[in-house]
């Protein structure tokens, strides 16, 4: 028990989960947005039930001010889960994964234009080197993977774009942390998605066989219940630095487990334009966490 209390393992653990989501999400015959919802009610009826055993008290006296922040953000959570969930249907989870992780590229470029930062020589060339690195990913000049192909990057960006929103508006949420802030965003995030569902695709709960409600709780309570509150409790408890390294186990086991465990091709240049990627973001976010 000792063990689980170090932050490292416990961010560990957090990433390797993290990894494995596309497996589950691809035995879910549901549509994405109805994923999406399941996940973020399930989510936030465990972080509900811990808050509660535990006694934190939300602090709504303090967020008045930024619970118009805390909705947008939980919307744009829950438009990012959408995009991704339909990013692993039409590519690779390890694709769709590394073409996700572009999210910090967009913060990087995004923070001189909302925050009037001065963007350094070193994080021009992280950001251009990280969208070759999308470029290679894509397969460019090989049209044997399709249109389909192309769509599930289309999708994995645009999840990216939603998640570098999440981001910059938690940049401006400064009353709330941790546990409490993502318990609020994941019921905004229902609020959102309860209508989308309703209006689009309906819901389809009953369709599931037993696999896909096994695999569908997984994803709600251990990916993103459970593991949310071993990623909130090691994050405040490590150096930036060590934090940031050990984030980049989650891109590393969903190509493991895209390769290993579904049997999906990669190919040398997507690996190459991953590993540019994840390299150069990670440069650059080292470089902002020491500062």
């Amino acid at each position: 028990m000792k063990k689980l209390k170090d932050p490292r393992l416990l961010l560990i653990l957090s990433m390797t989960v993290f990894g494995t989501i596309g497996l589950f999400v691809r035995s879910i015959n549901l549509p994405s947005g109805e994923i999406a919802l399941y996940r973020a009610v399930l989510a936030s009826l465990l972080l509900g039930i811990y808050l509660l055993v535990t006694k934190q008290k939300i602090p709504f006296k303090s967020i008045k001010k930024e619970i118009f922040l805390l909705f947008l953000s939980g919307a744009a959570m829950g438009v990012n889960w959408i995009l991704l969930f339909e990013a692993y249907k039409y590519t690779t989870v390890s694709v769709a994964t590394l073409s996700y992780y572009f999210a910090p590229v967009i913060v990087t470029v995004a923070c001189p234009i909302i925050f009037k930062e001065k963007m350094s020589l070193k994080q021009w060339i992280c950001f251009l080197m990280s969208t070759v690195g999308i470029v290679l990913i894509t397969g460019i000049g090989d049209l044997s993977a399709g249109q389909s192909h192309l769509k599930g990057i289309a999708f994995g960006l645009g999840a990216a774009m939603f998640y570098a929103t999440v981001i910059l508006l938690n940049k401006f949420i400064k009353n709330i942390e941790g546990i409490h802030r993502t318990f609020l965003q994941f019921i905004a995030a229902i609020a959102v998605l309860l209508p989308y569902v309703l209006l689009t695709d309906g819901v389809n709960l009953g369709q599931l066989d037993s696999k896909g409600v096994i695999c569908l709780l997984v994803v709600g309570l251990l990916h993103t219940g459970v593991t949310y509150c071993f990623y909130f409790s090691s994050i405040k408890a490590l150096p930036g630095r060590k934090a940031a390294l050990l984030s980049y186990i989650d891109p590393l086991v969903a190509v493991i487990v895209s390769v290993a465990v579904l049997n999906e091709k990669i190919t040398a240049v997507q690996i190459i334009g991953g590993a540019m990627i994840l390299g150069f973001t990670l440069w650059s976010e080292v470089e902002k966490k020491n500062k």
